[in-house]
């Protein structure tokens, strides 16, 4: 049965003298501060649990700080699974008894059952210990935003055709798998149209890469009647073979035709085709094409950020699509109410947030200082009581780039390696959580 932690520790234990091991000492110390996170833990966990295994598995404790260590030191699964092993320090971390060693897919399927709604109430949690212990008052916020990418190659129409039609391959002869006697035919073009591929990447003349280009679509549309064909065809197997198959062939086949388009469009009719319209990813479906400005188009979601004066993220909101900042800024000061109770004293914001109607919004909800990095017609007098308060937090708001820099350097918030939406969602929280728990520990040191 599974449990929330273990009541002993191991006898074993030894204590080191290096900063990363004092920090993960203090960091142990506000985790056991605060219990009522292994109870949010827990109940997703045991969700997951399978009961055709007689052992216990992973205490919520053990995998909440496993799911730390990861974010913290930017390990990946394998590299976990041998630090684990290897490390006294981390494993003292995370509390592992004797003889315990997780592999890889255990430590995967436990940290990723942890829900964003759990990591999201987990920080709350944070926040109100860091409230009580005076590092972290809420009086005094900034605000910015961010693009995270997802895990995806650079999207071209070239390569998209090719994933598409890879990919459909792999479904089809999956599909003939499951029953002895197959009803449907198809051909493997994987080989010419990986050649057509790197004709289009080399071709030096726009003649050559349209010509490969109209054979590449033509070998899609041939792809796209044979799975046609098999999905009246494999509908016809049983539901529980054949149920999971079939809805991944409609997922692929709906983008696939949409990239058909979108290549017809662009390529060979020379149209524009509208950023909501376009497919970038097969694998991640869910990315968003994010444009900031006169800055390199990204690929991934936009990510809204609350800071606060001791560097904590006090708050995120990831949004899909390409919102105009300006569009979040009444929201992300709701949501500061909604966890301190009021809203902040003074709020200092990007330039992208600027509008007379955020101006209004705050000062009508007892914001006394509510400044935009760039006016964008509005007054100084109107956004802060002098002109040198008004500069003050203007200087403020710029702490919040470093805040994002240590996010993408050191906590891997520059790029997702989960997959889906909620994995996206359940990654960017991680992050920002481990970030949280390490900024306190800092300042829990620098007081001792």
């Amino acid at each position: 049965m599974r449990r929330k932690f273990n009541r002993q520790m191991d006898l074993f234990s030894i204590k080191a003298n290096s900063q990363i091991a004092m920090e993960l000492e203090q960091m142990s110390r506000i985790l056991d501060e605060n219990p009522g996170l292994l109870d949010l833990v827990f109940e997703d966990i045991m969700k997951t649990r399978r009961d055709d295994t007689g052992r216990e598995g992973m205490t919520a404790e053990q995998v909440l700080r496993c799911a730390i260590l990861k974010q913290y030191r930017q390990l990946s699964y394998e590299e976990l699974e041998f630090h684990l092993e290897d490390s006294w320090a981390l494993r003292a971390f995370a509390r592992l008894v004797m003889g315990q060693y997780p592999c890889k897919s255990v430590l995967q399927g436990n940290i990723k059952s942890i829900t964003e709604e759990t990591w999201e109430a987990i920080n709350r949690q944070f926040l109100a210990y860091a409230m009580k212990a005076d590092m972290e008052t809420g009086k005094q916020v900034r605000m910015d935003s961010t693009a995270v990418e997802t895990d995806i190659h650079h999207p071209t129409d070239s390569t998209l055709l090719q994933d598409g039609i890879r990919v459909i391959t792999k479904l089809l002869a999956a599909g003939r798998g499951l029953h002895p006697e197959p009803c449907y035919a198809y051909a493997d073009h994987t080989r010419v149209v990986k050649k057509r591929v790197t004709v289009i990447l080399n071709a030096k003349k726009d003649k050559v890469r349209i010509k490969a280009y109209r054979d590449l679509i033509r070998y899609a549309k041939q792809v796209q009647g044979y799975v046609l064909c098999a999905l009246a065809e494999i509908r016809r197997y049983d539901p529980l073979k054949a149920g999971s198959l079939v809805g991944e062939m409609e997922r692929v086949v709906d983008l696939l035709a949409k990239v058909i388009d979108q290549a017809e469009r662009r390529v060979i009719k020379g149209e524009k085709v509208p950023a909501c319209d376009k497919v970038v990813s097969f694998f991640e479906d869910h990315t968003d094409i994010i444009v900031k400005g006169q800055r390199e188009t990204q690929y991934g979601h936009k990510v809204f950020l609350t800071g606060g004066s001791s560097c904590m993220i006090l708050d995120c909101v990831i949004e899909k699509g390409n919102p105009a900042d300006s569009a979040l800024y009444q929201e992300m000061l709701a949501r500061h109410r909604e966890v301190y109770g009021k809203m902040p004293r003074q709020a200092s914001a990007d330039g992208g947030f600027t509008s007379e109607g955020n101006l209004e919004y705050a000062k009508g909800n007892g914001v006394k200082d509510a400044v935009f990095a760039k006016k964008r017609g509005l007054s100084v007098l109107d956004m802060a009581k002098s002109n040198w308060v008004y500069k003050k937090l203007r200087n403020f708001r710029a702490g919040i780039e470093a805040c994002i820099s240590a996010l993408k350097r050191a906590f891997g918030l520059d790029r997702c390696t989960w997959s889906g939406w909620d994995g996206f969602k359940r990654y960017v929280w991680s992050s920002v959580v481990s970030y949280n728990l390490l900024v306190m520990a800092r300042i829990g040191l620098s007081r001792a």
